[in-house]
């Protein structure tokens, strides 16, 4: 126990000595030992000897005098920094993180330059060497120069710093940047013009230098990352100018120098300029995305495709510039008040938008001032001219006329009128319920008379059918007729083809026969000559000989005459007479009266014909 309690009695003063050997040597020694990632600030609190007071009017010291000291003391180890003489501060490093910048305050220097808000950088490695910054006449207050990402050691007696996020543009935006340093503005300028040098507004020194002016810029920067000073600049981010498909946007721009007007003598609504001089510029801006300022430059939008617009109350386009068109009320010549809708249909021709822009400033002051008016009287003058329903009625032609007068009032505008067109025409109502009860009244007519021709039709469909129905029969009937019809003319074809036929063979037969005839006659009368002659012999001969004969005839007959008296001969000749000729004496069919009467000629001729009946048959059997 003895021997436990000597060896403690030995390590408790070696322990406490190893303990407190930094208090020791900080007091004794003056030891400072300053970490790897701190720095030493140092007050100090009287000096030994000489008099080290600080001059009026600065806070840190840098040659000695006591107070705050300009010189840090960096990572390491350091002697005769006694406590009683010197306070020593560990301060971390200052970290400046890759999304921010470092802005610096410095507490002490030199007074800042009249009419400047920002201390002129000075050689100090990067506000790293407070007492080169004190030393060079760095001044007092926000500095222009700022702390990029990075560690630094840096006094924060003299230096304040503030943390701020570095400036991104983001896509499809511009910056318009107002400066809070620089040169006054001109008289009658309201920004400052272009000058080079200033990357972008991060070398505020170098756009101070280079003459830049104070206040709005007309300049802009794009999209990307930028390490802006904001005691130097203020930065808006707006939207780039987006000019759509069917559009152009007229620039008017309120900075530049004086511009010459290229309008013409002809126009005297305003200048026409030059791109980048103040004024309406001659070109405008194509579809696509533009940087424009919008504070310097006002855009005006101006569609080159055909433009609808609407008076009616119950329709506006998409544009809307038609949003405060309405109906228009006319009075007729008649009296009556009604209204009528309109749509007007305009083009502006690319390179004339800049004259419409310059006269009216706006597209619809275009409207308001020119096209609601023209419209709207020409129409009113032309319903006083008319009754309601001859405007109705003629409504085509109205719509013509419109179009022609439209168009040449806006040519002087430089506006192209398309076309006009007239929409619901609301007549009033006393005159629509007159031609209500006037087309009522038709429709009933309309009606009876629809009704009437039914009962005809009706009355025509039950005759048709009846007449239907006995149809069958009437068929018959005519087909019979048709059939005897065309039996007859069938017939009386034939006839008249016979009777031509025998027409033409009777003429045939006519003119061969008279042609035989002439030729028998021209035979015969040679025959006849010739047996003229002959007979003319022959008769002489003949004559000798029935001469004779008849004189030995008359000889014989005188002789029989004589012999068997005269009436016995007579009868005897009678008969040779008759049977030489085929007549018989005792007829064969004898035909008597009644009860062996005589019945006269009657019976004689009934069976004359009764024979020549039985001959006939007699002769057909054969």
């Amino acid at each position: 126990m003895a021997d436990l309690i000597f060896k403690l009695w030995w390590v408790l003063p070696v322990m406490a000595a190893l303990v407190m050997y930094k208090s020791v040597l900080r007091v004794f020694f003056g030891m400072v030992i300053v970490p790897d990632d701190r720095i030493g600030l140092v007050i100090k609190k009287f000096t030994l000897y000489g008099d080290k007071r600080l001059p009026d009017g600065r806070i840190i010291a840098t040659k000695g005098e006591a107070g705050m000291q300009a010189k840090p003391l960096a990572p390491g180890l350091y002697w005769r920094m006694w406590p009683w003489q010197y306070s020593i501060i560990m301060e971390p490093f200052t970290i400046i993180e890759q999304d921010k910048l470092g802005l610096v305050k410095a507490k002490d220097g030199a007074p800042f330059d009249t009419g400047r808000v920002l201390g002129k950088p000075v050689e100090c490695d990067k506000f790293q060497d407070a007492a080169r910054f004190l030393e060079t006449n760095g001044q007092k207050g926000p500095q222009a120069a700022f702390l990029t990402p990075g560690n630094y050691r840096i006094n924060t007696f003299l230096f304040e710093i503030q943390k701020v996020p570095i400036t991104q543009i983001h896509e499809n935006k511009v910056g318009i940047v107002t400066t809070l340093d620089g040169e006054p503005l001109d008289k009658g300028e309201i920004a400052g013009g272009s000058v080079a040098g200033h990357r972008n507004y991060q070398d505020p020194m170098a756009f101070i230098h280079a003459g830049g002016k104070k206040g709005l810029q007309e300049d802009v920067i794009l999209a990307g990352t930028y390490y802006l000073n904001p005691w130097f600049v203020i930065v808006e981010q707006v939207d780039m100018m987006h000019i759509p498909v069917g559009y152009v946007g007229v620039v008017n721009s309120f900075v530049g120098p004086e511009g010459t007007d290229t309008s013409g003598d002809a126009f005297k609504h305003g200048n026409i300029v030059q791109k980048p001089q103040k004024g309406v510029w001659s070109e405008p801006l194509d579809p696509g995305k533009h940087p424009v300022n919008i504070y310097t430059h006002g855009v005006e939008v101006v569609p080159t495709t055909n433009i609808v617009l609407n008076w009616a109350n119950s329709r506006s386009e998409a544009h809307e510039l038609d949003k405060n068109l309405s109906t228009i009320s006319v009075r007729s010549s008649d009296g009556f008040t009604f209204n009528l809708d309109v749509a007007q249909i305009i083009h502006v021709p690319r390179n004339e938008a800049p004259k419409v822009i310059a006269r009216f400033g706006k597209m619809k002051n275009l409207v308001s001032q020119v096209l609601e008016p023209t419209i709207a009287n020409y129409f009113r003058n032309a319903a006083q001219k008319s009754d309601v329903i001859g405007f109705l009625t003629n409504r085509s032609q109205r719509q013509d006329d419109a179009k022609g007068h439209i168009s040449q009032v806006l040519a002087d505008y430089n506006v192209v009128g398309v076309d006009t067109l007239i929409g619901d025409i609301v007549p009033p109502e006393a005159l629509m319920k007159t031609m209500t009860d006037r087309k009522l009244a038709e429709e009933e007519r309309h009606t009876y008379e629809i009704q009437r021709s039914a009962q005809l039709e009706r009355k025509e469909f039950e005759s048709a059918k009846a007449g239907a129905d006995m149809q069958p029969e009437v068929v018959k009937s005519t087909r019979q007729v048709e059939i005897n019809t065309q039996m007859s003319a069938a017939k009386v074809a034939a006839a008249k083809g016979d009777a031509e036929s025998r027409t033409i063979n009777a003429k045939a037969d006519a003119e061969n026969r008279t042609i035989n005839a002439r030729a028998d006659a021209e035979a015969k009368t040679i025959i006849a000559k010739a047996d003229a002659e002959a007979t003319e012999v022959k008769g002489t001969a003949e004559a000798g000989k029935i001469k004779a004969i008849g004189l030995a005839e008359a000889e014989v007959t005188k002789q029989k005459t004589e012999a068997m008296g005269t009436e016995q001969y007579a009868i005897v000749r009678v008969a040779e007479a008759l049977a030489s000729n085929g007549v018989k004496l005792v007829p064969e069919i004898l035909v008597s009266g009644k009860d062996g009467g005589n019945g006269g000629m009657i019976d004689a001729l009934i069976g004359s014909e009764m024979f020549k009946k039985l001959q006939k048959e007699n002769s057909v059997s054969e």
